[in-house]
């Protein structure tokens, strides 16, 4: 599992890592659906696609966490297989997913605190903070 929930004093918090930065934006998406505890619908299936732009990646990863927690709020969504391309600035997701079963525990907002994401010779690493 290419991310982990680690402790944080009030809020929740994960460390992802993968290969390259398409992967990290990947793996951040299942770190925040694993520790919000979503369960899926098995039917029915929806496709949809994000396109973000930003000026850095942190942003974008914010911008593109911010707005999955958008679709589980306001439309009971969530995305279990996600393909993400980044051009620079840009970011477009491709998403599958189905309506939320069941969710153990709300996250209300992406922080930027302590926020950074970094290269390494191994790949791209970076932890996430929530606001509960």
């Amino acid at each position: 599992m290419p991310f982990k929930e680690i402790h944080h004093t009030a809020d929740w918090s994960i460390r992802v890592w993968a290969e390259d930065l398409p992967t990290l934006f990947s793996e951040a998406a299942l770190g925040l659906l694993a520790i919000s505890g979503i369960v899926l619908s098995e039917t029915p299936h929806i496709r949809r696609e994000i396109e973000i732009h930003s000026p850095d990646p942190e942003s974008l990863l914010v911008a593109f966490l911010s707005e999955l927690i958008y679709c589980a709020e306001q439309e009971n969504v969530a995305f279990g297989k996600i393909t993400i391309e980044l051009n620079g600035d840009h970011l477009i997701a491709k998403l599958a997913g189905a309506p939320i079963q069941k969710i153990n525990k709300y996250i209300k907002a992406v922080t930027y605190h302590n926020l950074k994401i970094i290269e390494s010779m191994s790949g791209f690493k970076t932890e996430i903070v929530f606001d509960v």
